[in-house]
């Protein structure tokens, strides 16, 4: 009777001890799981919002080249620019606030690659949802300045006496020099350059994407890095035009390749 009072009690122990790997295993396998569906998750959302980053951005450029003469119009005075501003109605004013905030989508972009190359380049994730945002921000800046700031510089402009009118010449001049040329087009495209470089490296380096993409990506950011220099030399004007071009198909393919991506 001592014997078997003295072995029953450790019976449970024995099971727990045996059972311990299985659990683990499971547990493994339960958060494997998860993450494969994080990962496809924010591998989906980034792709999506990067297609349709470019069809906005297709539709809104196609639709200001047209209507406003963008961005060429961009080099004219404000007796010119400003008139043809207002005369966009409401309608003109919501593309150019959609237009603006378009760039917010390089965000959830960026957590998709963030995602896809988690294991693989941790820290060139990081540094790609960094930049994107900072891009995102200072693009927005930039372009938002014309369906607020501008538009009602231009709806005084068409009323304002010629002293008033050489205010708002000084001023939307200013405007243009501090949210446009240095907020978003250089800080705002610096940035989004750098997100094409970290963000082809990160996906090539986890192995969510070809080698082809990180040639591509590298080549992207150089035309884009030559083409910021526009408004310091009208040499570079074309590579910007060649960049103009670029930019949707690579944020295209950039989407897709998110799509496509598949945890390793």
């Amino acid at each position: 009777m001592r014997l078997a009072y003295s072995v029953i009690p450790f019976a449970p122990m024995l099971d727990e001890a045996e059972d311990a790997p299985r659990v683990a295993r499971l547990e493994a396998l339960v958060t494997s799981a998860s993450l494969d569906r994080s990962f496809r998750t924010w591998s989906l959302v980034g792709g999506w919002s990067l297609v349709a980053a470019t069809v906005l951005f297709v539709a809104e450029f196609s639709y200001l080249s047209s209507t406003f003469d963008y961005p060429m119009i961009l080099d004219r005075p404000a007796s010119e620019v400003l008139p043809r501003l207002v005369s966009l109605g409401w309608a003109g004013r919501g593309v150019w606030i959609i237009y603006g905030l378009t760039p917010l989508l390089l965000i959830p972009a960026s957590h998709g690659v963030a995602a896809a190359s988690r294991d693989g380049a941790p820290h060139a994730s990081r540094a790609a949802v960094v930049v994107a945002t900072l891009s995102a921000v200072f693009m927005v800046a930039g372009l938002l300045r014309w369906p607020s700031l501008h538009w009602h510089l231009a709806l005084a402009y068409g009323s304002g006496t010629a002293a008033a009118r050489e205010s708002i010449d000084a001023i939307f001049a200013a405007a243009n020099s501090y949210l446009g040329t240095f907020t978003g087009e250089f800080l705002g495209e610096l940035f989004l350059n750098a997100f094409f470089a970290f963000a082809s490296f990160a996906l090539v380096r986890s192995g969510a994407a070809s080698r082809w993409v990180l040639y591509t990506g590298a080549a992207v950011s150089l035309i884009g890095a030559v083409a910021m220099l526009r408004n310091v030399t009208t040499l570079v004007a074309p590579i910007a035009a060649v960049n103009n071009a670029v930019l949707p198909l690579w944020l295209l393919v950039l989407g897709v390749v998110l799509l496509r991506a598949r945890p390793r």
